[in-house]
């Protein structure tokens, strides 16, 4: 399984383009990927700093998405207008526990 981090904070320029872009985004990904996309979390601290949290099922699914043009242009919105800080980490898990059904979280 893989883990994407991205973590950002928006920059005074960020507009209703980016939630627009944002949720069109989302469901695209979920309809590409279909089961190689586990989970989609976001999250924002008080501080104002957003993190995403992705589990894919395979690398091969994500590299789709990381070449998606759509996708593209939105990262390229997003360094040159939405964001004033991102950063972004792929990881492997090589283990997985939880209290959910295995299925949900098969280990690798």
């Amino acid at each position: 399984m893989i883990l994407v981090v991205f973590r950002s904070r928006f920059s005074d320029d960020v507009d209703g383009s980016y939630d627009t872009t944002e949720r069109h985004l989302a469901q695209k990904v979920r309809e590409l990927a279909g089961d190689d996309l586990v989970h989609l979390k976001n999250y924002r601290s008080e501080d104002g700093e957003r993190l995403a949290l992705v589990w894919w099922r395979s690398a091969e699914s994500l590299e789709k998405w990381r070449n998606d043009t759509e996708h593209q242009d939105a990262q390229r919105r997003g360094k040159e207008r939405w964001y004033s800080f991102y950063e972004l980490s792929v990881a492997e898990v090589t283990r997985t526990s939880s209290s959910e059904d295995e299925a949900a979280y098969p280990s690798e």
